[in-house]
């Protein structure tokens, strides 16, 4: 039996050949099993194993470049491109530091960390279900990896959460654990709920100077932007996160199936 009927459901039948086999080597590549680096097979064994002409193979190939998942190497083949990491929600962040620890992602790294006490926007107080203006702390950082900026974190946290936490306004990486672990420690009040949200929206020149982009030319697209907000045992909002992607970058999220 041929490679394609293995691996191609019924769901995904209706497909032309030539974008089964794309799909196949979308899901490989998105999903980690393909390395960037590694080699697609060529276009005679695609041909054989899926059962379809060469150039069948040939134009699941050219959509795979055109998708920008792979680029062909003369004499060598077709590799999978190094492409920047999907960014992740605060919630997402949440989780990977209580797995692991470290809330960043394979390859990432933070830095322009910024504390201050500020009147909160409209926004943020209804988040945080405060008065317009009052104080609160907003803490910000950048996500990056080696293709750039990921991500522009805030955290936004009720002012009297600094009174128990003083480092949370202060302008440097928090040690001993993420701003939620040290409300927390300090409350005696866990976090037992959150609500993700996400959207996309054109760049201010505001949020273009976040992602140190040219505030008088933003690029064309939209960005996501992804938010959290964090309540505690006490049914208390401690904390509302807002992070901005930067230009390019998608959101990816998995979760389990139960059969």
């Amino acid at each position: 039996m041929s490679k394609g009927v293995d691996v191609v459901s019924d769901q995904a039948g209706h497909r032309a050949p030539y974008a089964r086999i794309a799909a196949h080597y979308e899901e490989l590549i998105t999903s980690g099993k393909l390395q960037p680096g590694e080699l697609l097979p060529s276009i005679k064994t695609l041909s054989q194993e899926w059962s379809v002409s060469t150039a069948t193979a040939e134009k699941a190939l050219r959509k795979l470049r055109t998708d920008g998942l792979v680029r062909g190497i003369h004499g060598i083949g077709t590799e999978v491109i190094d492409r920047p990491a999907p960014m992740s929600s605060g919630a997402q962040r949440q989780d990977r530091g209580r797995r692991s620890g470290s809330s960043w992602g394979a390859g990432e790294r933070s830095d322009s960390h910024e504390a201050a006490v500020v009147p909160a926007p409209a926004d943020v107080a209804q988040a945080l279900d405060m008065a317009p203006g009052s104080d609160v702390i907003r803490r910000s950082r950048v996500y990056r990896d080696r293709h750039g900026i990921v991500a522009h974190s805030t955290s936004w946290i009720p002012v009297q959460y600094g009174k128990l936490v003083p480092q949370l306004a202060e302008s440097e990486r928090l040690s001993g654990g993420t701003s939620l672990e040290l409300i927390a420690q300090a409350t005696g009040r866990p976090i037992t709920r959150r609500i993700d949200a996400a959207s996309a929206r054109l760049l201010t020149p505001t949020d273009a100077e976040l992602l140190e982009l040219d505030p008088a030319n933003p690029p064309a697209e939209p960005v996501v932007v992804m938010t959290a907000k964090f309540i505690d045992s006490g049914d208390h909002v401690v904390e509302y996160g807002v992070d901005l992607g930067g230009p390019g970058r998608t959101w990816l999220t998995e979760s389990e199936v139960s059969q």
